[in-house]
């Protein structure tokens, strides 16, 4: 499975804390595990670490709903310089955060690593 040093290193990540890596990169990897029952997943050829990269791609997905359901991430609705202060909210509104939509985006970033298709290649 991809390792949070594959994450912070090779893919240059930085929005998942290493202690939280392995829980959102089980799940990227378990909903790509589904896109290969139901659909023909193949590395490409110029990018023989596309399998991680997509699992790394759906983790900060992951991170970043699970962020924005907390009230911690979103949109910045308002900001402060002299004593840092940021507010964060109207993700929903903004975002599509049901189910339907974030399956959307986990398959848009797979994708972006994968060729994913419906049937035979």
């Amino acid at each position: 499975m991809t390792d949070y040093d594959f994450y912070a290193n090779a893919y240059l990540g930085s929005s998942i804390e290493p202690e939280e890596f392995p829980a959102y990169a089980l799940r990227a990897a378990e909903q790509l595990g589904r896109y290969r029952r139901i659909y023909t997943v193949a590395v490409p050829e110029d990018m023989p670490d596309g399998e991680d990269r997509a699992i790394c791609a759906m983790a900060e997905a992951l991170h970043g709903f699970d962020l924005i359901a907390n009230g911690e991430g979103g949109p910045v609705q308002s900001a402060s310089i002299g004593s840092v202060s940021v507010s964060y909210g109207g993700g929903a509104q903004t975002m599509d955060l049901s189910p339907k939509g974030q399956e959307r985006e986990l398959y848009r970033c797979a994708c972006r690593y994968l060729d994913i298709c419906r049937g035979v290649r």
